[in-house]
């Protein structure tokens, strides 16, 4: 293994944990095995099940696992803005938002690396609203929410993205030092339209690749209300904003 790859050289796959103690024995190792050239960064809000003590045991026998402990669970948003502050004072060229849960299946992890490793975009999405991507195992209503919640968010903001919800993306750290992460206000599942609208607006190429969105297999889903509500507000904030197009 080239210890250079991590240094801050390679890739860095973010998994935000709450109580995700059941998955992340399982996750970490299967992440690796699909992408060798990644580091694992587990950030953990305080999990009362130990997830974060499990984490910190593992960290102790692979190099390639990191450990972020938070004091609190702030949300989604605050989670992933401290991995990737976390991330771009350690030099990572290439940063991954990915579920613990195996939703997201680390098979995918190559060929997103590839793309950005590759120059062929800046922001990969994985989207379940492309050709050969979807879902399984999702009830008729929680497919509509998803796709109404998609197709709102995009025309309201005028992204050409299929999948604007989606929670398993790639960036370069180029992306991530331009477009405002301290200025970020989303906090629930609108921060990953945020983050793309952002992209987007600041001239970043974001190509969609298809993935199948699966159930989580063990836990409990942190989706609720509050979330879902956030979001229609947010979107219309979001309209408002002022981009300095900081890659233009």
């Amino acid at each position: 293994m080239n210890a250079g790859l991590h240094c801050g050289a390679g890739a860095l796959v973010c998994v935000p944990t709450y109580n995700e103690r059941e998955n992340i024995a399982a996750i970490i190792p299967a992440i690796l095995r699909e992408l060798p050239e990644a580091d694992v960064l587990i950030v953990d809000d305080n999990s009362p099940d130990g997830t974060g003590d499990l984490a910190d045991g593992i960290a102790s026998q692979d190099g390639r696992v990191k450990v972020l402990h938070r004091a609190a669970k702030e949300g989604l948003g605050k989670a992933y803005l401290a991995a990737f502050n976390w991330a771009l004072t350690r030099n990572y060229k290439f940063i991954f938002e990915f579920d613990a849960d195996f939703s997201h299946d680390p098979q995918y992890l190559p060929h997103f690396w590839g793309l950005l490793s590759g120059g062929v975009c800046d922001v990969v999405v994985g989207s379940r609203r492309v050709e050969c991507g979807g879902v399984e195992n999702w009830g008729i209503i929680r497919r509509f929410i998803s796709w109404a919640g998609s197709n709102y968010a995009r025309f309201a903001l005028g992204v050409p993205v299929r999948d604007l919800t989606g929670g398993f993306n790639g960036y370069t750290r180029n992306v991530l030092a331009a477009i405002g992460l301290p200025e970020v206000s989303s906090t629930g599942y609108c921060f990953q339209i945020e983050l793309k609208y952002r992209s987007f607006k600041c001239g970043f190429r974001v190509k969609e690749a298809p993935i199948v969105f699966r159930n989580r297999v063990s836990g409990k889903s942190k989706m609720n209300g509050s979330i879902i509500s956030e979001a229609v507000v947010q979107v219309w904030k979001l309209r408002s904003l002022k981009y300095l197009g900081a890659n233009g």
